[in-house]
């Protein structure tokens, strides 16, 4: 029954889609919107093969990948550690409190005056905005999920003589708060996809460029590639993640 249900699901998410398709190209084909403005979907194929055979999508894929990847393995690991260090240790959760208040709501995008000035216009640079980005979800999904483990557990440790701090982490902390953790980290695949373009507007190499470029010729066709990769790349990261992710917490079941 479930599994019907999810085809069905599925089979409606489908259509829908192609739906919105078909009523953009028609839209395009009887004149309601401006051809020179919006591409037609079903040349869509064609921008993107060319794109690729002229070796252009597959340079600008892997020049963002290698800044994204970088910015959201620092981001991530950062947010964590310091997400779980706050839950768990009062004192530098004092600490840290306002200065995480304090930075919190300035956008990673407000960071690139400085991170021109610290890196350059370099792909350090857009690691750098990609990681601040990344580090808020997973600080504040991991410091969350720490916090909600309950203190039950942590009594029951300590009766069977597995009080000491390291014991307390790795045995109930971290496997309780898995969830939480995971969570912010599938969060962060998505909002590292959001930053990348922003930070690559400044020159970076990469598919944010590679954008700019075309929009300031008006080839708005081969922007929806690029918007489409973005896209496709999202959703294959975030397909590889909950594989692991369902693997990881089999226990659960």
């Amino acid at each position: 029954m479930k599994r019907l249900a999810r085809h069905r699901r599925t089979l409606i998410s489908a259509a829908s889609l192609v739906g919105l398709v078909a009523l953009w190209e028609l839209a395009l084909r009887l004149g309601w919107l401006p051809g020179n403005l919006v591409p037609l979907p079903s040349s869509i194929p064609a921008v993107l093969w060319a794109e690729i055979h002229d070796g252009i999508w597959l340079e600008v894929v892997l020049a963002s990948l290698s800044h994204y990847s970088v910015g959201l393995a620092i981001g991530s690991v950062l947010g964590i550690a310091v997400g779980v260090a706050a839950a768990l240790v009062p004192t530098f959760d004092a600490a840290q409190s306002w200065l995480a208040r304090l930075l919190r709501p300035i956008p990673p995008l407000a960071w690139i005056p400085f991170a021109i000035i610290w890196f350059g216009v370099t792909e350090t640079a857009a690691a750098f905005i990609i990681s601040i980005g990344v580090f808020w979800i997973n600080y504040f999904t991991s410091y969350s999920a720490v916090r909600a483990v309950d203190d039950g557990y942590y009594e029951v440790a300590q009766a069977f003589g597995q009080g000491r701090f390291t014991a307390r982490l790795a045995k109930i902390s971290l496997p309780a708060a898995a969830p939480g953790i995971l969570g912010g980290l599938r969060a962060g695949l998505g909002q590292g996809w959001m930053t990348v373009v922003a930070a690559e507007l400044f020159g970076i190499p990469g598919i944010g460029q590679r954008m700019m470029e075309a929009s300031g010729l008006l080839a708005t066709d081969v922007v929806v590639v690029y918007m489409l990769t973005i896209a496709a790349l999202y959703a294959l990261f975030d397909f590889l993640f909950m594989s692991i992710q369902r693997r990881a917490l089999r226990w659960q079941n």
